[in-house]
């Protein structure tokens, strides 16, 4: 594994279940790329081997968030990428914690 992403998408509408139902949005278009991925309670990670996939990945994000209702989206995203190596895998980092 050479990259992860982490992204929090904050979509900016009057309802806490409007939040819930365009992040459920954002959630299944990750689930839908077919990359491994993990949700937690602030943000959903996701892991892969092409790191230029993975920041499409997070684009795409806002894009469905905003065709889901959002008028507005704001996203926090972490990266990390070792093109000649790996990385710490999800499982690696909270597979003890399950």
């Amino acid at each position: 594994m050479s990259a992860s992403i982490a992204i929090q998408v904050l979509p900016q509408v009057e309802t806490d279940s409007e939040v819930c139902r365009i992040v459920d949005d954002v959630i299944a278009y990750i689930k839908d790329t077919g990359y491994t991925y993990q949700v937690a309670a602030f943000e959903t990670t996701i892991e892969g081997d092409n790191y230029d996939e993975l920041m499409e990945i997070a684009k795409e994000c806002l894009k469905v968030a905003i065709k889901s209702g959002a008028p507005k989206v704001s996203a926090y995203i972490k990266a990390v990428y070792c093109p000649d190596g790996d990385i710490l895998t999800i499982e690696q980092k909270t597979g003890k914690y399950r």
